[in-house]
């Protein structure tokens, strides 16, 4: 495995346990805002979620990959 390859794998870890930490965050706010009636927080809550999933997924699209690329 090159340092290349080891850096996309990497990079695809971090990006995964990034994501998941700021969807955690987002779950968290929104709930914040379900108990307050705060429609704000709500949908930054969610939003936040959204975009923690997304990372998630992005990172697990550069593992997938990298996997691609040393099975070839």
């Amino acid at each position: 495995m090159t340092d290349r390859d080891k850096d996309m794998h990497q990079r695809g870890a971090e990006n995964r346990v990034e994501g998941a930490g700021k969807e955690f965050e987002g779950k968290a706010r929104h709930a914040k805002g379900d108990l307050t009636d705060d429609k704000s927080e709500q949908l930054k809550g969610k939003a936040q979620e959204l975009k923690g999933k997304a990372k998630q997924n992005f990172g697990e699209a550069q593992q997938d990959m990298d996997r691609k690329q040393r099975d070839s």
